[in-house]
C-alpha cells in the first residue's frame, strides 16, 4: 500500500514473526504481534502467548517502558477497546503517549471493529491501518471467519498417491506418505482448535487424533461425528490425554453412558434426520470459540463437506508412487457428471516435504 515507507514494512514484517511465535498457544485468542519503535530503533516488542494473559500490546510497553512516548507502535491486529479477559490495550497504548500506531488489519471482533482505532485518534495519536494486511489475516483465517460468518476455518488434510489414492481396495494406507509429512501433519494438528473425523475413520484406524510435538501441551478438542452412537468405549482416543466430544443423533441413553464412562462427552444434535448435520455441528463449534478445524476423515465425509461448501481449504501431501485403480479414491464426490459440475480450487502454495510434496489449495465454493 503506498503511503508507507520501507522501514514501516520492516518493522511491521518483525511483529508478524512476532505473532506467529503464538501459533500454537493463543486460541482462542487471535495471533497478535507489537513492536515499538523511537528514532528508528525498536525499544520494545511483544507478542500474545495464551488467552487471559496480556497482549501483545502490553508485553511491547513494558519492555520499553518511558521510551514508548512520541513511539510508534506496529501492531498486526487493532488493539482491542473493551473489558474482556484483559483491560484495553487501546487505552493502554494512550497512557503511554504514542505518537503513531501502525495496524496490519482492523479487527473483526463486534466488541471492536473500528473502536480501537476511533479511540486512538481521539486521543491525537495517529493512525494508519492496512500495512501488510494479507499477511496478518492468513496469521488468523479462523478467528476472522467465526467474527465474520459466525462458522469456524475448516481446513481438510489428505495424504494421497501421484494417482490420487488413499489406500489399497483392503483400506490398508499405512504409510503413503513420508515422514516429513507426517511431522508437517503434527504442526497443522498443533495450530488447530479442534480436529473433525466421522465414526468410520475410529471404526477403521483407531486415530489417536493427538498432537505429538516436544514442547506442544494443548491438544485441541477432538470432535467425532457418529450418527447412530456406533463409536466402541475402547477407542484409544478416549484414553488420551485431551477432549472428545461425540455429536449424534442417537438417543440411546446406554451407549451414551458407556462412552461418558469412558471418558467422551456426548452431544444430541439438532435437526438430524438421517444424519448429523454438518451446519449444525459447525455452529457448535464456533459457539464453543473453535477457529480452526483440522478434517481429518475417509472419503465419504470429507467429500460430503466439499460438495456443501463447509470447506475452505485443502492442504494435500502427494507421494511419489502409484496405487492403482482399485485402490481408493480422495473423496466421494456423487454427482458430479459434466464439467460444469466440478469443484473450483485455488493452489495457494505448493512445496516439497521431504520426498513428497504438500499441496495447499483454497476452495472456490467454499461457503466462506
Amino acid at each position: 500500500m503506498s503511503g508507507f515507507s520501507a522501514a514501516d514494512h520492516e518493522f511491521m514484517a518483525q511483529a508478524l514473526r512476532l505473532a506467529e511465535r503464538g501459533l500454537y498457544t493463543t486460541d482462542p485468542n487471535p495471533r497478535v504481534g507489537c513492536v515499538i519503535v523511537k528514532n528508528g530503533r525498536v525499544v520494545g516488542e511483544g507478542w500474545h502467548v495464551r488467552a487471559g494473559e496480556p497482549h501483545a500490546e502490553i508485553h511491547a510497553l513494558q519492555a520499553a517502558g518511558d521510551q514508548a512516548q512520541s513511539a510508534t507502535a506496529y501492531v498486526t491486529l487493532e488493539p482491542c477497546c473493551h473489558h474482556g479477559r484483559t483491560p484495553p490495550c487501546s487505552e493502554a497504548l494512550i497512557e503511554a503517549k504514542l505518537a503513531r500506531v501502525v495496524i496490519a488489519m482492523q479487527d473483526p471482533h463486534a466488541r471492536v471493529d473500528g473502536g480501537g482505532i476511533r479511540q486512538l485518534r481521539e486521543a491525537g495519536i495517529a493512525v494508519d491501518s492496512g500495512l501488510l494486511q494479507t499477511q496478518a489475516a492468513a496469521l488468523n483465517p479462523g478467528f476472522i471467519k467465526r467474527m465474520q460468518r459466525g462458522r469456524p476455518f475448516v481446513r481438510c488434510k489428505l495424504g494421497m498417491s501421484l494417482d490420487g489414492r488413499t489406500a489399497m481396495a483392503s483400506g490398508e494406507s499405512k504409510w503413503i506418505t513420508s515422514a516429513a509429512a507426517r511431522d508437517d501433519v503434527q504442526r497443522l494438528r498443533a495450530r488447530s482448535s479442534a480436529m473433525l473425523t466421522g465414526v468410520g475413520t475410529v471404526l477403521a484406524d483407531d486415530p489417536s487424533m493427538t498432537v505429538r510435538l516436544e514442547g506442544i501441551e494443548r491438544q485441541p478438542l477432538r470432535v467425532v461425528v457418529d450418527t447412530h452412537l456406533s463409536m466402541p468405549s475402547t477407542a484409544k482416543m478416549l484414553s488420551l490425554p485431551g477432549r472428545t466430544l461425540v455429536m449424534t443423533c442417537s438417543d440411546d441413553e446406554a451407549a451414551r453412558i458407556r462412552l461418558q464412562q469412558a471418558g467422551a462427552e456426548v452431544k444430541l444434535m439438532p435437526y438430524c434426520s438421517n444424519s448429523v448435520s454438518i451446519e449444525a455441528v459447525l455452529d457448535i463449534l464456533a459457539e464453543m470459540e473453535i477457529n480452526e478445524v483440522l478434517l481429518e476423515t475417509g472419503a465419504t465425509l470429507s467429500g460430503s463437506m466439499l460438495q456443501q461448501g463447509f470447506i475452505d481449504e485443502l492442504i494435500i501431501y502427494m507421494a511419489p508412487v502409484l496405487m492403482g485403480d482399485s485402490a481408493r479414491g480422495l473423496f466421494h464426490l456423487p454427482g458430479l457428471e459434466k464439467m460444469a459440475d466440478k469443484i473450483q480450487l485455488e493452489f495457494t502454495d505448493v512445496r516439497a516435504v521431504g520426498k513428497d510434496w504438500r499441496i495447499d489449495a483454497k476452495v472456490l465454493n467454499s461457503c466462506s
